[in-house]
């Protein structure tokens, strides 16, 4: 059991670091979010939508829809209810295993994603690209990849 001697407390840098990294994710993800509202859409159904857009016959499993989008299978299985609804995607049996289902981007998806994608470009870059220098940029990828694959290799540990 640690005790109250053995926690690295946060230096004031680190404390300065990790509040402002919070409250970019945070202020970041509101912006992105409000920019899709005017399409209908949130930050969910956005990432459902690339990710369906850029998979093989535009169609995934729904357990690897859920474990890309990081939700559970239960709470996609009601986003996709959602968007479905809004003619967005559908859902289709797996042919080779009764109890999988697929989510298929429809027509409608399709033409959504080519409208709405060079929207959300543009505000990644007025919130974010654009802000910052191409050598902050790389040196910012440098730094968070390790925290990133450190965070993936965990995935199936939680």
């Amino acid at each position: 059991m640690e005790t109250e001697t053995a926690i690295r407390w946060l230096t004031d840098d680190e404390q300065c670091t990790w509040r402002t990294h919070l409250e970019v994710n945070k202020l970041l993800m509101h912006q992105l979010e409000k920019d899709l509202q005017p399409f209908g859409l949130t930050n969910n159904d956005y990432e459902i939508l690339v990710n369906l857009s850029e998979s093989a016959d535009q169609r995934m499993r729904m357990s690897d829809l859920a474990a890309a989008t990081l939700q559970s299978k239960s709470r996609l299985s009601h986003q996709i209810t959602r968007m479905e609804n809004a003619g967005l995607v559908r859902r289709e049996n797996c042919e080779s295993d009764r109890r999988g289902l697929y989510a298929v981007l429809t027509d409608e998806g399709i033409a959504t994603m080519k409208k709405v994608a060079p929207h959300h470009v543009a505000s990644v870059r007025k919130h974010f690209i654009d802000l910052l220098t191409p050598e902050a940029l790389a040196d910012l990828r440098e730094s968070l990849t390790p925290v990133a694959e450190h965070l993936r290799g965990r995935r199936g540990k939680l």
